[in-house]
């Protein structure tokens, strides 16, 4: 059945809920982290997502960079468009239990990341950060990973406060192959 409000039309499902003449964004994707798929059941790296795509060709992985102790990433269930994660190759949980060289690269991967984000999509600013264990918020604890969220004035909207949904207006191929090419 057919039917207009405000000036749309919409199709009213019948036996599928309420109609409500509310327009659907469909993320089916984010229905595998909310499950917790590709999650490490342990510690172990052989089981780690992380350990997995090193061996991975990069735009298989999602890789944007690759260094000689870390690598960025974009992350599969970015916060914002861009959003990517800096890593060691070795299979570590704590910040701490980086190498001096690790953390040093490390370092440098994080800004050069703000610089290539920002030559491609004048990001306004940037959340960075760590959470250390499961118990801080950290999805994948296991393997040390530090976010890189690109931000813009006004880049918080009713989708994610009250649908609880992140609108990104590129796909993650498309998004790698971008930040990839300024890296």
């Amino acid at each position: 059945m057919r039917g207009s409000g405000e000036g749309r039309e919409y199709v009213e499902q019948d036996g599928v809920g309420v109609v409500d003449q509310l327009q659907r964004l469909w993320t089916p994707h984010r229905l595998a982290y909310i499950k917790g798929e590709n999650k490490p059941d342990g510690d172990e790296a052989g089981g780690c997502p992380f350990c997995r795509l090193i061996g991975m060709a990069d735009t298989d992985a999602l890789i944007v960079g690759r260094g000689r102790l870390v690598y960025a990433v974009l992350n599969l269930y970015p916060y914002n468009p861009g959003h990517l994660m800096v890593l060691p190759y070795r299979h570590v949980a704590d910040y701490t239990e980086l190498t001096g060289e690790e953390t040093m690269e490390l370092a440098e991967f994080t800004q050069h990341a703000m610089t290539v984000i920002r030559s491609v999509s004048a990001a306004h600013g940037f959340n960075i950060g760590m959470n250390q264990g499961v118990i801080a918020g950290a999805g994948i604890a296991a393997h040390l990973h530090q976010h890189v969220v690109p931000r813009w004035g006004g880049d918080s909207n009713f989708m994610p406060v009250i649908g609880h949904t992140k609108v990104l207006p590129q796909l993650l191929g498309e998004t790698r192959q971008l930040l990839a090419d300024a890296w």
